[in-house]
């Protein structure tokens, strides 16, 4: 989606043909073979040249797309207006990506929630006729998709009218095709994992705004077509009630975004979570760095998402 301010923008910016997708980790793959398919020119940006060209020797993309060495000042001086940003980086890192963006007139995109700092330079973006997306993943993104079709229907068969309470649940999850004992394989940073755990999730639970400090204690069952996975909240789910335009009829007696792990996830990490209560940055920074290479997702794995909306 392209955040607008309502304020006067420029036409939109033509776009050049040239994707710049920066960074190669775990989550690089399906989406940068399809721009091969179908952007102009395509520059993968890595730490370095020689791991860029590796990274797309991994992906069978060797000639489809230019290797890069990445720092933001190489970016920024072979960037040309109408060019487009594909940001694969951390999130911290996405505002000062999008303020080179914006300075070279080119457009964004990330697949990141929304931050203060990205959203605050979006009147500047608009003012240059710049798209900025965010969230356009599969969580978040998709999602959100489903949840919106969903209110749709519940809309037309109900009446935006109509006295009701509802239950609305986002749940999505990562896990490895063939369980193993740890209920989960690394297939996206580990340390973005555990940090996430770390960070205390808002929801509406039987009515009232609930927050959940360690966001593991309130995980529950989740069944889905007859499976049993484990569920628990994610971040704040709170401000999607206004995103979601719900009718004010309406009255949430749940409503909660999350996360989807398989049953038996909070018993196989019981020690992760003490570590995480100890809340040493140090030793999480290395305790995700053991993980990532005692369950990594290796080549003869299949990684399974699910993904489940439900009104």
């Amino acid at each position: 989606m392209t955040e607008g301010t309502g304020g006067t923008a420029k036409e939109a910016a033509p776009a050049s043909g040239t994707v710049h997708w920066i960074g190669a980790g775990l989550s690089t793959g399906s989406g940068l073979a399809a721009l091969c398919d179908t952007a102009d020119r395509v520059r993968l940006w890595h730490r370095t040249e020689e791991r860029a060209a590796d990274a797309l020797a991994a992906l069978g993309l060797t000639g489809r797309a230019e290797p890069r060495a990445y720092t933001l000042a190489a970016l920024a001086a072979d960037l040309a207006p109408g060019d487009v940003v594909v940001s694969m980086l951390p999130a911290p890192e996405h505002a000062p990506l999008l303020a080179t963006a914006i300075e070279r007139r080119a457009h964004f995109a990330c697949s990141s929630y929304v931050s203060d700092a990205v959203l605050d330079q979006v009147p500047a973006a608009e003012a240059e006729g710049l798209t900025v997306l965010t969230e356009a993943g599969l969580d978040p993104g998709i999602d959100h998709l489903f949840a919106h079709s969903l209110i749709a229907r519940a809309e037309r068969a109900v009446g935006v009218d109509t006295a009701a309470t509802y239950t609305l649940t986002s749940y999505c999850g990562g896990i490895p095709a063939v369980p193993n004992d740890f209920k989960y394989r690394f297939s996206w940073a580990p340390a973005g994992v555990l940090n996430a755990l770390r960070a205390p999730a808002r929801y509406i639970e039987d009515g009232a705004e609930t927050t959940a400090a360690r966001p593991w204690e309130a995980t529950r069952p989740h069944v889905i077509d007859g499976e049993t996975f484990e569920a628990y909240p994610n971040r704040d789910s709170v401000p999607f009630l206004r995103q979601y335009a719900l009718p004010a009829a309406w009255k949430p007696r749940t409503f909660v975004r999350g996360t989807l792990r398989l049953d038996g996830w909070r018993t196989a990490w019981a020690p992760v979570f003490a570590e995480l209560e100890r809340g040493d940055d140090e030793r999480i920074a290395a305790l995700a760095r053991e993980l990532a290479a005692t369950y990594p997702t290796t080549e003869a794995d299949r990684d399974r998402v699910v993904l489940a909306v439900s009104l």
